[in-house]
């Protein structure tokens, strides 16, 4: 969303004060420094399933990422926790950072990040329940994703109206369902913001639900974590499980992830637009099992059918950003080479990039929750140092 990428244009002034008060509290009161200035993402050892090498060994400038760094060990305003590079299927960058964190809102303190520590992915979650509902696609579980959303909720035909019966599930999955929903222009510390009515809601679906159409389904892009929600509970009547048990046996196990956690509703349903928390090197995981089209070590975990359809560009979202199914879609400018990527993008500065002409995933944590700087800094990131350092003989 365009909190997401930017903050909400009504948040930019308060975010920039904030986010300056808190720069000057730093400088004032952490003793401990965000990295050593020095470093430059020599990958740990092998401790999990991760192949690790060195820059050079596929083609990258390691003199090219350590100034990135520098850096950002070095800035007091751009609270970047962690940055990845995974180039051939092997993990060559990483480097963790210490900074300020929540936990979905709830201030967290100082923390010290690593291969091991956990971290919110906020919207990268959407992402993820996109994957899943693949899987379950792929399976037969959901026969299609042209089926009404209304037909999996018998429970709400109050809220059933002709137009409304017309919403699908492929509508959810492109944010084009046209129920009025003001979450970008709205911030996120306001009551009136929809998705903090529906996450405060005793009931979370019929908020998603019960707003008026204000656009024809499917023709208008309006970002919309209802949507999210309504995918993981449509999971959930498809299946009988939850989003989060979906996740971890159809997904997250055959990668190898073990060490997640995902925050529940109020009503004790996973928060399926925001709630996933997992370590960097697990981020980057999914970003490689993106790039290979599904398959992860000779096992076809979601079929290259659905990449490639979750990855295309379905409707325009914002700032020349194409939207596919829960991912968004941008290009960036290397030496005038246009290279295009598809994106996670969580709130905070959440993001994993993967970018097929190069071969590579970059997954990046940060703790820029209200800060107008984390899109920017995310894409400096990508844009002035990562595919720069592609050497050509790489």
């Amino acid at each position: 969303m365009l909190q997401d990428c930017v903050t909400s244009r009504t948040m930019v002034l308060g975010a920039l004060i904030v986010a300056l008060a808190i720069a000057g509290c730093k400088r004032a009161t952490v003793a401990v420094p965000r990295a050593d200035p020095n470093a430059c993402g020599d990958p740990i050892g092998s401790i999990d399933s991760w192949q690790v090498a060195t820059p050079e060994s596929v083609g990258l400038s390691k003199a090219a990422l350590c100034p990135m760094v520098k850096w950002l060990a070095e800035s007091t305003l751009d609270n970047v926790h962690a940055v990845l590079v995974v180039r051939h299927g092997k993990l060559v960058f990483e480097q963790y950072f210490t900074g300020d964190d929540e936990h979905l809102g709830s201030k967290a303190g100082i923390v010290t990040f690593g291969p091991t520590v956990r971290h919110d992915e906020r919207s990268v979650s959407k992402s993820v329940v996109s994957l899943v509902m693949g899987i379950a696609i792929d399976r037969g579980w959901i026969k299609s994703i042209d089926a009404p959303v209304l037909s999996f909720f018998p429970e709400y035909a109050d809220l059933s109206t002709p137009e409304k019966s017309r919403i699908t599930i492929r509508d959810l999955l492109t944010m084009s369902s046209g129920l009025e929903w003001h979450e970008e222009d709205v911030p996120y510390t306001s009551p009136d913001n929809s998705e903090i009515v529906m996450d405060r809601s005793s009931d979370p679906l019929r908020a998603a639900l019960a707003p008026d159409l204000a656009a024809q389904p499917g023709k208008i892009w309006n970002y919309n974590s209802g949507s999210t929600e309504l995918l993981g509970a449509i999971l959930k009547k498809a299946t009988g499980k939850a989003v989060d048990q979906l996740a971890a046996t159809l997904l997250f196990a055959p990668l190898g992830i073990t060490d997640f956690s995902w925050y529940k509703q109020p009503n004790g349903s996973p928060h399926a637009a925001g709630g996933l928390r997992l370590r960097p090197r697990d981020l980057a995981k999914i970003g490689q099992l993106i790039l290979q089209r599904g398959s992860w070590n000779g096992t076809q975990v979601v079929s290259s059918a659905w990449i490639d359809a979750a990855s295309a560009p379905h409707i325009m979202g914002e700032f020349l950003f194409f939207y596919g199914y829960q991912f968004w879609l941008g290009r960036s400018l290397v030496d005038g080479h246009e290279v295009k990527w598809t994106a996670a993008v969580g709130l905070g500065g959440q993001r994993l990039y993967v970018i097929p002409e190069l071969d590579m995933v970059v997954a990046l944590n940060s703790g820029m929750y209200t800060s107008d700087r984390q899109g920017r800094v995310a894409l400096q990131v990508l844009d002035r140092y990562v595919m720069p350092a592609v050497e050509h003989s790489g």
